[in-house]
């Protein structure tokens, strides 16, 4: 599936959820089924600057598409990342760069969240976009 394809699918599955609760909720059980950061990963160098908890990610390049891995000690953080890592792993590092985020807008993710989670949210988002940057200069492309 495409980044974009991705997006429309989650905009989909938050429509479902008549209130803010259901949305919590459901990104606790996305955070639950997060693809875990293996424990050597988890340094001070995997983690996300600009996040009030602490949210490790992990990039690898497997045939040519980024895959990520997570972790966050906290629920709700650990459901936007799944969130994120959903969108942007096992997808190509120029996908990554070249894709825009406005489906969280659709969501209503950002104005649902403190002010701190939502510059979190921010943060990860780049540190995504940088790991893609780095793996896309070490391709050449």
């Amino acid at each position: 599936m495409t980044i974009k394809e991705i997006q429309e699918e989650i905009v989909d599955e938050f429509s479902m959820f008549e209130d803010w609760m259901q949305r919590y909720e459901y990104m606790i059980e996305l955070g639950k089924a997060l693809p875990i950061i293996d424990e050597q990963y988890k340094t001070d160098d995997n983690i996300i600057k600009g996040c009030q908890s602490r949210v490790w990610v992990h990039a690898e390049l497997e045939n040519d598409n980024l895959v990520f891995t997570a972790d966050s000690d906290a629920i709700i953080t650990k459901g936007i990342i799944a969130i994120l890592i959903r969108v942007f792993s096992n997808q190509k590092p120029q996908d990554i760069i070249d894709a825009d985020t406005n489906f969280i807008d659709e969501i209503g993710l950002k104005e649902h969240l403190s002010p701190t989670r939502a510059n979190g949210l921010v943060s990860m988002i780049k540190q995504l976009k940088l790991y893609a940057i780095a793996y896309q200069t070490q391709l050449g492309k």
